[in-house]
C-alpha cells in the first residue's frame, strides 16, 4: 500500500525541509536558464511522483513561450524557441493564474511580480491522484524555484547589457589599432574552449569570454608609429608596449561587472618560469586564465603574424607553443590546446587574410 497519504506531520515537515533543501541547492549550483529549467522538472517530477513534467516560460505578452521543457520519463525536450500558446488548459492557467488538480493531473502558474510561466505534472494511469499535500509541496517548490529563475534572467539580462557595452569598447578598439595588432574572430572561441577542456565552470569561461574580447585594451594608449612600426622596437619603445596590461586594467576596473576579468587581462603576458610582464608571477601565481590567454594570444600572434614578425604555418606555431611548455606556458594549458587544436576547424587560420571583425 502506497504510504504517501499517510505521512504524518513530522514526517510531512521533514519531507518538505529536505525538499525545499533539494531546490536551493539546484537553483544555487546553475548559471544558466537553459540549464536550470530541465534540472528543475526532473527534480520536481521526482519529489511528486510525477511521470511527466512541462515548465513553460512565457513572453512579457503571455502567449507566446520562450523556453520550454518536458521531462518524460527518461526523455527531455527543450526548446528556446518562441512558440505560440495554443494548448487550452495552458492558456486557462495563463488567463486564471491558478493552480488545478484533476486526479493525476496538477498545474500551477510561476508567479513572481507578474506570471512569467507554468508547470504541468502528470502521473501514470492507475497512480493515486494528486492532493492538496502535493499542491502545498508543489507550491513551496514554485516558491524557492522562482527565486532561481528570477535572479538567473536578471542575471542574463545584465550580461547582454555587459555584453554590449563590451562590443562597443571592442569596435572603439578596432578603429583605434591597427588591424594587424588585433585578434580573429575565432580567438574568444578558441579561448573558451581550451577553458571548457580544463574544466572551467560557466562563471570563469564567460570572464575568459570577456578578456578575450577586452585583453588588448590598453593598446589604444600606445601611439600608432609604435604600433605600426615593422622594425625591431627599441628598448623604449618595447617598455611603452609592456604598459598596455596594466593600462588595459585601468581602464576597464571601473565596471564593476568586469572586475573578474581584471586579473587575466593584468597577467596575459606573464610567463610560467616568471620571466614575463608586468609582474614577474610565475607559475600558479599567474591567474589561470591568464595562463590560458597566454597560450591562446601566443599561437594566434604566430599563425597571423605581425608587422615586425612574419607569419607561421600552423604546425610550427603547435610545435613551438609545445616547445615552451614548461617555461612561457603552463603545461596544462600546453595539454589542453593540443587537444583542443586536434577538434576545430584550423582550415580558419589559413586564409591570407585576417577578418576584420573581432566583436562576431
Amino acid at each position: 500500500m502506497n504510504t504517501k497519504n499517510y505521512l504524518t506531520p513530522t514526517k510531512r515537515y521533514k519531507n518538505l525541509i529536505s525538499t525545499i533543501h533539494s531546490i536551493y541547492r539546484l537553483v544555487n549550483s546553475t548559471y544558466d536558464l537553459t540549464d536550470l529549467i530541465p534540472r528543475l522538472a526532473r527534480l520536481i517530477s521526482q519529489i511528486l511522483t510525477a511521470d511527466y513534467c512541462q515548465i513553460i516560460m512565457l513572453d512579457a505578452t503571455k502567449k507566446y513561450s520562450v523556453l520550454k521543457c518536458i521531462i518524460s520519463g527518461k526523455n527531455k525536450y527543450c526548446t528556446d524557441q518562441r512558440i505560440r500558446i495554443v494548448n487550452r488548459i495552458e492558456k486557462k492557467i495563463i488567463r486564471t493564474s491558478s493552480v488545478m488538480i484533476q486526479g493525476i493531473f496538477m498545474a500551477a502558474p510561476l508567479i513572481s511580480d507578474d506570471l512569467i510561466g507554468i508547470i504541468i505534472l502528470k502521473r501514470k494511469k492507475g497512480a493515486h491522484s494528486f492532493e492538496r499535500t502535493d499542491q502545498e509541496t508543489l507550491m513551496t517548490l514554485i516558491e524557492q524555484a522562482i527565486i532561481g529563475i528570477r535572479n538567473l534572467q536578471l542575471y542574463e539580462d545584465q550580461q547582454k547589457i555587459v555584453l554590449g557595452s563590451i562590443k562597443s569598447l571592442v569596435t572603439l578598439l578596432d578603429t583605434r589599432v591597427p588591424q594587424e595588432y588585433t585578434h580573429s574572430p575565432y580567438f574568444s572561441r578558441l579561448v573558451t574552449a581550451i577553458g571548457h577542456q580544463m574544466h572551467l565552470d560557466e562563471k570563469q569561461i564567460q570572464s575568459l569570454k570577456y578578456a578575450s574580447l577586452l585583453h588588448d585594451t590598453g593598446k589604444v594608449d600606445i601611439p600608432p608609429e609604435i604600433l605600426t612600426k615593422t622594425t625591431k622596437l627599441t628598448a623604449r619603445e618595447y617598455a611603452i608596449i609592456k604598459k598596455h596590461p596594466v593600462k588595459g586594467a585601468q581602464i576597464l576596473r571601473p565596471l564593476q561587472v568586469l572586475r573578474p576579468v581584471i586579473p587575466i587581462i593584468m597577467h596575459h603576458h606573464e610567463k610560467y618560469n616568471g620571466t614575463g610582464y608586468p609582474s614577474h608571477l610565475k607559475k600558479g601565481q599567474i591567474p589561470e586564465g591568464a595562463r590560458i590567454m597566454a597560450v591562446a594570444d601566443a599561437f594566434e600572434a604566430m599563425v597571423y603574424g605581425r608587422p615586425y614578425r612574419e607569419r607561421k604555418d600552423i604546425s610550427s606555431a603547435i610545435k613551438e607553443i609545445k616547445k615552451k611548455s614548461g617555461t612561457q606556458f603552463d603545461p596544462r594549458v600546453v595539454e589542453a590546446f593540443l587537444k583542443i587544436i586536434k577538434k576545430i576547424n584550423t582550415k580558419v587560420y589559413l586564409k591570407q587574410d585576417k577578418p576584420k571583425s573581432i566583436t562576431n
